[in-house]
């Protein structure tokens, strides 16, 4: 029996109609694994979706032959100076209650204009993930003999915390005593990859001709500090508000902070080249960049949105509604420019017993504050006490009674005032982290006398540290005033003290020195007389150390936070 050809033309002929059935569903299956690696990337739905496109929980690798340590140590044998230095570490917990405040919108404009105590002067780095060898630990460093133990103020009076010991800011180990180590993996960002970076303190943007004072991290000796993590931040300060408070430094600080956190919002897909060439170079309408034998694109998915404006810097962070602000206030306490007594009008009159008012009004709105001060205490000014006039900073007239009360004496004071404001502050229930006095490095002068800090490479080693009076014993006052400002506490806030004035007295490296601007034709050598040219050895290149500072600020907050959360679990 023959069976008859089927209608039609008999000239066409067809694959199997299985076949073609198959290979469209492969084609849109691929189609579909791009799409949804796309989304989980974008919206990633939990740490193991994070690890395996872009390696956050992935152990990095280091080379260990390039790990160079220096040791950090405070003796004072070599020193000849005469002024004391603080020789105890304090730390308090006013009470262990957490408020969380939100932070109300504020557009006043009445704040003064920040200015600098000196004269003006990043996509992802990719990380090897070849190598088997882990960063290598440095070694363990004996305790400072100055600062033998974190002293833990008492606090009786108020009351007590429920947080466990084990889990407190004070348990663990001390973070201010360690090294600092070489770390090849380098920074978080580049000053490419970051947008928020004040022109002064781009060092590589400017012109600095050396990178590696962007990889040396601090190693405490008895625990490990983390690299930041930007979305372990933003977890943890969910629907809060942090504060950084203080003059440009401050504000150094506070674009560190932004430019860390801004790598929290870049997500990074990677395919491998096989996957995509049987599709034909569909990579070319989605997005794709070739890297060797992978596929990558990147996507920026949340850029924190600017909020502020001269008064007050805001940056808010939208899927974590988490608040970064920045708060401008020179010398933390009162400040006036009319006629008192002798002091004429317009000379600045600073009321040491007074905090600021500009910047008490926002305090409730906070739930962490970073405060610090003490640098524009070298600036002209008047020290008022009772509305009499006791001292001066380049002011003070012939003729005029005995001065009471000189410029360190005055931050010590305005010190006690602040802290002693916000702890008794009513409606404030938040953590306030004391950063200490930063200090400077400014080498054979002042910052309007010659001093300079240019061909800086690396850290100071032990025993190269030369004490530093001035900024010894303006630390020493703002503990002093630290301790005063425990003392009067009656709020159910929490104080913290963040101690990095003798770790980055070894970093005279981190500071932008004559690369204060991009100007290709600006001098950054000495002169035939010998003088250095205009130079900044106070505030911080970024990257650089002072990405630490931030380090340290979520350690703290983490501990703070976590251990919150498992006393009352």
């Amino acid at each position: 029996m023959t069976l008859a050809s089927s209608k039609g033309n008999g000239k066409m002929v067809a694959f199997p109609r299985g076949l073609t059935s198959i290979a469209a569903s492969v084609v849109i299956l691929a189609m579909f694994l791009i799409f949804a690696s796309w989304l989980l990337v974008s919206f990633p739905i939990g740490s193991a979706i994070r690890g395996y496109f872009y390696g956050v929980d992935g152990k990095i690798v280091l080379p260990a032959s390039k790990n160079v340590d220096y040791s950090y140590s405070n003796s004072s044998s070599g020193s000849n100076l005469e002024l004391p230095t603080m020789n105890s570490n304090s730390s308090v917990v006013v009470n262990n209650e957490k408020a969380q405040v939100s932070i109300r919108s504020v557009e006043k404009d009445s704040m003064a204009s920040e200015s600098n105590v000196e004269p003006s002067s990043s996509g992802k780095d990719s990380v090897d993930l070849k190598n088997n060898a882990t960063l290598e630990k440095p070694t363990e460093l004996p305790k400072l003999s100055s600062r033998a133990t974190e002293k833990k103020a008492d606090m009786s009076g108020f009351p007590s915390s429920n947080t466990s010991e084990s889990n407190s800011v004070d348990s663990g180990c001390d973070l201010y005593n360690g090294k600092w180590f070489y770390d090849p993996q380098g920074p978080s960002y580049t000053n490419n990859s970051c947008p928020v970076i004040t022109q002064m303190q781009n060092c590589q943007g400017n012109g600095r001709p050396d990178k590696e004072y962007e990889n040396w991290r601090w190693k405490p000796s008895k625990c490990d500090l983390p690299r930041f993590d930007a979305k372990k931040f933003l977890e943890l300060m969910r629907g809060k508000a942090l504060a950084f408070i203080g003059d440009s430094v401050a504000r150094n600080q506070m674009e560190s902070m932004l430019c860390l956190l801004w790598q929290a919002s870049i997500y990074t897909l990677k395919l491998p080249v096989s996957w995509l060439n049987p599709l034909f170079h569909i990579e070319q309408f989605l997005g794709f960049e070739i890297l060797e034998q992978w596929y990558v694109r990147e996507w920026i998915v949340e850029v924190p949105q600017n909020r502020g404006n001269k008064r007050m810097q805001r940056w808010h962070f939208v899927s974590t509604s988490v608040m970064i602000v920045r708060l401008w206030s020179s010398w933390l306490v009162r400040e006036t420019t009319e006629k008192i007594d002798f002091a004429p009008e317009g000379v600045t009159k600073l009321h040491l017993d007074a905090p600021d008012d500009k910047l008490m009004e926002f305090i409730p709105n906070f739930d962490v504050i970073v405060i610090s001060s003490g640098h524009w205490f070298a600036k002209q000014s008047v020290y008022v006490l009772n509305n009499e006039i006791v001292g001066g900073q380049l002011w003070w007239p012939n003729g005029s009674p005995p001065m009471k009360v000189n410029n360190v004496d005055a931050f010590g004071i305005s010190v006690g005032t602040i802290l002693s404001a916000i702890l008794t502050h009513p409606n404030y229930t938040g953590l306030t982290i004391v950063r200490s006095f930063s200090p400077d490095h400014y080498e054979g002068g002042a910052w309007n006398t010659g001093g300079s800090c240019t061909g800086k490479e690396k850290p100071l080693a032990i025993g190269e540290l030369v004490e530093n009076g001035f900024t010894n014993i303006m630390h020493e006052k703002q503990v002093s005033g630290f301790e005063r400002a425990v003392k009067k506490a009656t709020n159910k806030s929490k104080l913290r003290l963040m101690d990095i004035t003798e770790v980055f007295s070894y970093r005279h490296d981190g500071h932008p020195g004559p690369y204060r601007n991009p100007d290709p034709n600006k001098i950054t050598k000495r002169g035939p007389d010998g003088k250095p040219p205009p130079q900044d050895c106070l505030h911080w290149c970024m990257p650089g150390p002072i990405d630490i500072w931030n380090e340290l600020v979520l350690e703290i907050i983490r501990r703070e936070f976590e251990g919150n959360r498992n006393s009352s679990s």
